[in-house]
């Protein structure tokens, strides 16, 4: 795997982490999440890249949270990565997005609705930076190569892709665990979105559902087949999280399960 400034352990033979809260809903709370989970991937030896989201742009409702500014969550990102010394990733969502989030984090994220989207791939490709594509919710893993083609010929040759699970009728997802050993074919780490593929999108209410009891039974298969790395959004407290709190991971829980996916990643290896 390519190199990514700041990401440890790296030669331990484990899965890498994704792992943070949805959305950067303040300074206190992202330190919070970004202390435990350098604590617990320190000890475990995971290579771990802090996640969150700087806004969230698409939301069911007009109401919904969607950030508390551009540039201070942002501000925050980038503090974590230095007072913990981690990568951090963040979504964008326009192309004029790509060099404003470069200035801050190591890895772009293109949202599983935008990985089609010719101009939003070139723009994060040409900023040098890592950029983690997510598998659209209606696309095969095959059909990923050709966003991968995008960054690689705008350039840049730093791409991971993660697949978080297919549209299955109007609201619920599945996951077809064929798509990353197709994807990883391509010849770029595949990582595994778990709490986003146990979404249950376009609920009545507006509000994003989620089956979060399942995140264990999906961590577990995603790394018995091989994936290169798990995506995990996760909270102190999910039910008060300003976004996705239906489907995220309590962060207590978080060690527990990092346990049992090495002792599969052991055993499979």
């Amino acid at each position: 795997m390519f190199e990514i400034p700041k990401l440890k352990y790296t030669d331990s033979g484990n899965f890498f982490l994704l792992a943070g809260p949805c959305a950067i809903e303040g300074e206190e709370m992202a330190m919070q999440i970004a202390e435990r989970l350098k604590d617990i991937t320190d000890r475990l030896q995971i290579p771990l890249i802090f996640k969150g989201s700087y806004r969230k742009a698409n939301r069911s409702r007009l109401d919904s949270f969607t950030g508390i500014g551009d540039e201070k969550a942002l501000r925050i990102l980038q503090k974590v990565s230095q007072a913990f010394d981690v990568p951090t990733v963040t979504d964008i969502h326009e192309s004029d997005e790509a060099a404003m989030a470069a200035e801050y984090v190591d890895v772009l994220q293109i949202p599983a609705f935008l990985c089609r989207q010719t101009d939003l791939l070139v723009a994060a490709a040409k900023t040098g930076k890592v950029v983690n594509i997510k598998k659209g919710q209606f696309l095969s893993g095959d059909a990923m190569r050709f966003a991968v083609d995008k960054v690689r010929e705008s350039g840049n040759d730093k791409v991971i892709l993660t697949d978080r699970g297919n549209s299955f009728g109007y609201s619920d997802l599945v996951v077809d665990y064929r798509n990353i050993p197709e994807m990883q074919a391509t010849g770029v780490p595949v990582v595994m979105d778990i709490t986003h593929s146990l979404q249950q999108p376009n609920q009545s209410s507006g509000v994003t559902g989620g089956k979060p009891a399942l995140i264990e039974t999906i961590a577990k298969a995603a790394i018995a087949v091989g994936a290169d790395g798990l995506f995990i959004e996760t909270h102190p407290q999910p039910s008060i999280a300003k976004s996705d709190g239906a489907n995220m991971l309590p962060l207590d829980q978080l060690e527990g399960l990092m346990q049992k996916l090495i002792r599969i990643r052991q055993a499979i290896r």
